[in-house]
């Protein structure tokens, strides 16, 4: 479904609804409270004349009042579910990401509001997945931050290191690192890839020299060439790539306290690139995750 699809198909409130309905309860309505099928529809005004669209119980024990967005993240938001719908829309269809700044101007709400709403869908992309990669595997890590300037008086590596393990022709995991050494590094490779998986390909980095006591271990070493066969690490590199001109071209500045969710994006984009409905999986995702509250994403410490 691309933008003009979800304009069209997602033209009201009501036509919204129906489809978190769908998401919901893809095997029929059923109430939050008890599970029983027994839910009849009603339709209700408010003082302000909108119109709400709640389910009840007709269980005698319960008579629970429910609505498609009750305990999820679109509760009580005073955003239109087609702007909200829009906007996944638009994140979903950006291979390079889309700046809060944009979204802005495309829903023509304020910045504040883009803001939160952007990370709250980068938050539904956080999925975790527990299968371990396998197969050929190539390892990397770099760096996120501005450009080097001598005048700033740093080093050119203080910024946030991040590791990046992909598998060739599928996945691919991202996450920050305190720092770029041998426990985290290799620590990552233990974590991600099974020991079973055919070869782990890195760089020259000595961090990486112990890999070889778990995994079968090759090494490409840049200083004399990029490609020796099938041994190189191109596909990490393209990736960073495309994760680097999203920070630059896109959002220009990525806090470190923010970065996980931003690498959430890419790889969550990255791995269902071949997926038919990513706008659908990230609506799911939505309905069923925590609500990401404003003051969380602001407050010192917060991730």
């Amino acid at each position: 479904m691309n933008l003009i699809d979800v304009a069209k198909q997602f033209n009201s409130e009501e036509s919204c609804l129906a489809y978190l309905e769908q998401m919901r309860w893809p095997a029929g309505l059923a109430c939050l409270s008890c599970g029983s099928v027994k839910v009849s529809r009603i339709k209700s005004k408010g003082k302000t004349g909108k119109v709400r669209h709640l389910y009840q119980c007709l269980e005698k024990e319960c008579r629970h009042q429910f609505t498609a967005t009750t305990g999820t993240i679109f509760h009580d938001t005073h955003l239109p579910l087609q702007k909200w719908f829009l906007a996944i829309s638009l994140i979903c269809e950006s291979k390079k990401g889309i700046s809060a700044n944009q979204i802005k101007r495309a829903l023509g709400v304020q910045y504040k509001t883009a803001w939160h709403l952007c990370h709250r869908i980068r938050k539904a992309m956080e999925v975790e997945d527990t299968d371990q990669l396998s197969g050929i595997v190539e390892v990397d890590e770099t760096y996120v931050g501005g450009r080097y300037d001598k005048r700033r008086k740093r080093g050119r590596y203080e910024k946030v290191p991040v590791v990046g393990l992909i598998e060739r022709n599928g996945r691919v995991r991202a996450e920050t690192v305190p720092v770029a050494s041998k426990i985290t590094l290799v620590g990552a490779i233990n974590r991600h890839v099974a020991p079973e998986a055919e070869l782990v390909i890195t760089d020259e980095n000595p961090s990486y020299v112990s890999v070889r006591k778990t995994h079968r271990h090759a090494v490409i070493n840049h200083i004399k060439t990029y490609v020796q066969g099938r041994i190189y690490t191109n596909t990490i590199e393209n990736f960073w790539s495309l994760l680097k001109r999203g920070i630059i071209g896109s959002f220009h500045k990525v806090s470190a306290k923010h970065l996980p969710r931003y690498l959430a994006e890419f790889t969550f984009r990255f791995n269902n690139r071949g997926e038919e409905n990513l706008f659908g999986m990230t609506v799911k995702n939505l309905v069923e995750s925590i609500n990401l509250k404003y003051s969380e994403l602001t407050s010192e410490g917060s991730e």
